[in-house]
């Protein structure tokens, strides 16, 4: 008999598409703790894509149906007023479909599927959001508008205290439904080894191509460590946006200029990530707002030493000096030489990738994440036997 089969309750997973990001490959992690603790979980998209597959091998049902997605190329009035316009036509059929499949919770992920909450309150059905999202450089009614619909929702569960900060800064009430659940990174197949610091030392920065994640820093920097006599490459893991190709011919075309030529490799999406960061001597994470950041985890995960931005969730994965080093974002300068002090001190370099591995290990567990993320669920739909 299959896990589905067993399983007592159902959960409707919400997901905006079939990415294999951040979020995305998280929700994976949530599908995986929910299906080991009973649940059939039924996944809804509006489209196909490489994340379904994987889906599927983690026993969860996988169902198409058209919604729309919030997303910042929808904050032009047109854009925003056509895309509300989808989502109040869309909701009867979301709230219709839940009621039809009856779960027991619906689990909405990230913020850019408010409908979804709104839906499951029409169905009468508890209703989970995972909040991804940190943002505090809109202004506040617009972040109050965005966070609005968790008002309605019975619990919130955020990635990191950046988060719940942001969140609160909007919406104060909502501190009774916030449950802190840090993200549960995976673990590299084999034990890592660490770098071999060869010729030319190798930077990774492992994130979607976008002005918001500024890989053009780490090229930045590079360039300036080249221009020092230094042997410094570095690869770029990460593809971008529909929409936002423009970024990456910049890129492109940054990488082509005499102080970079041939230093800049384009390894486009990069999955399993870990041989990408064996290759590695440094991880650079030059996030401008960063919730989160598993990046930086994986990186801590495969005894990698990090050079981060000090920003949002990286504060809450390194400390600077201990588990890595940290920069002011935009601060090239400041990048360049964090890099340069790993080159220059190789014991550093150890030292940090081995303090922040032990660490990530023992707070980033999938283990841990498993654990509270089911308790949180429980608290909204109790399993039989304790209700």
């Amino acid at each position: 008999m299959s896990r589905a089969a067993r399983a007592s309750r159902t959960v409707l997973i919400a997901n905006p598409s079939a990415d294999v990001y951040g979020s995305d490959l998280q929700m994976l992690e949530s599908v995986s703790a929910l299906v080991d603790g009973g649940w059939h979980v039924v996944v809804m998209m509006p489209a196909d894509g490489r994340l379904v597959p994987r889906l599927r091998d983690r026993g969860a049902e996988v169902r198409f149906v058209s919604f729309p997605v919030l997303r910042r190329a929808n904050q032009s009035p047109l854009a925003f007023a056509a895309m509300l316009l989808q989502a109040l036509l869309a909701v009867p059929r979301m709230a219709l479909v839940t009621r039809r499949m009856r779960p027991d919770l619906v689990y909405v992920n990230t913020i850019t599927l408010p409908w979804w909450i709104l839906a499951a309150r029409v169905a009468r059905t508890p209703v989970l959001c995972h909040l991804h999202e940190a943002e505090t450089t809109d202004r506040k009614v617009v972040r109050q508008a965005l966070l609005a619909p968790l008002l309605l929702a019975d619990a919130v569960v955020v990635i990191s205290r950046s988060v719940l900060d942001a969140m609160l800064a909007a919406h104060p009430r909502l501190h009774t439904r916030a449950r802190l659940v840090y993200n549960g990174v995976p673990q590299p197949p084999e034990p890592p080894v660490p770098a071999r610091r060869g010729s030319p030392f190798r930077l990774a920065v492992v994130a979607r191509l976008s002005p918001r994640k500024a890989p053009h820093l780490a090229l930045e920097a590079t360039a300036r460590l080249r221009e020092q006599g230094r042997d410094v490459v570095v690869d770029l893991h990460g593809s971008v946006f529909d929409g936002y190709e423009w970024y990456l011919e910049e890129l492109k075309e940054r990488a082509a200029r005499p102080d970079l030529r041939g230093a800049v490799t384009f390894g486009g999406y990069t999955s399993p990530i870990w041989s990408a960061l064996e290759s590695s001597d440094a991880v650079v994470a030059p996030s401008l707002r960063e919730p989160f950041g598993n990046a930086v985890v994986e990186a801590q995960l495969a005894l990698r030493p990090v050079v981060a931005t000090a920003a949002q969730g990286h504060l809450e994965s390194i400390a600077d000096g201990r588990t890595g080093l940290l920069v002011e974002a935009e601060d090239v300068d400041g990048m360049t030489a964090a890099i340069a002090r790993l080159m220059d001190d190789p014991r550093l370099a150890e030292d940090l990738a081995a303090q922040a591995r032990a660490e990530a290990v023992d707070r980033f567990s999938l283990e841990r994440y498993a654990v509270e993320l089911r308790k949180v669920a429980d608290e909204l739909d109790p399993p039989a036997g304790s209700r």
